[in-house]
């Protein structure tokens, strides 16, 4: 399901996106890579409390009927709004995403360690925005 079909409020209809969106919309939401290959959908969006920013999206991929799915905490930054697709598109081959760094939904890392942040981002080679805005 794309945003547009989530979108209960009407805000896609006369309203603010794409530049704008609401973030429950956005859950549900396909994700492709360039060689349109299905990478699997978003299942969650992470923000930054302190910051009031988006981190992260999980992304859900593999697995059949919602078993055995495996999750990715994508750099918000890694993921680009295809607009006419209606979708988000990552820019990685399925078998990088197969080993990527993921977690298993009963047991998810710690976001917020540093640590942890940087090993995603360099994995998808994105910057934090704290490091982006300071240079």
């Amino acid at each position: 399901m794309n945003y547009e079909e989530r979108d209960t409020y009407g805000i896609y209809k006369t309203g603010p996106g794409p530049a704008l969106m609401g973030a429950d919309t956005l859950n549900g939401n396909d994700v492709y890579n360039l060689q349109d290959e299905d990478l699997g959908d978003i299942k969650e969006i992470m923000l930054d409390m302190r910051s009031g920013r988006v981190s992260y999206a999980v992304l859900s991929y593999g697995g059949f009927l919602g078993m055995g799915d495996k999750l990715f905490a994508v750099p918000w930054s890694a993921l680009t709004l295809d607009t006419e697709n209606k979708r988000f598109t990552l820019d990685v081959n399925k078998d990088r995403l197969e080993s990527a760094p993921g977690f298993d939904k009963d047991d998810w890392p710690n976001m917020s360690d540093p640590t942890w942040a940087q090993g995603i981002h360099d994995y998808y080679g994105t910057k934090p925005y704290a490091d982006v805005l300071n240079g």
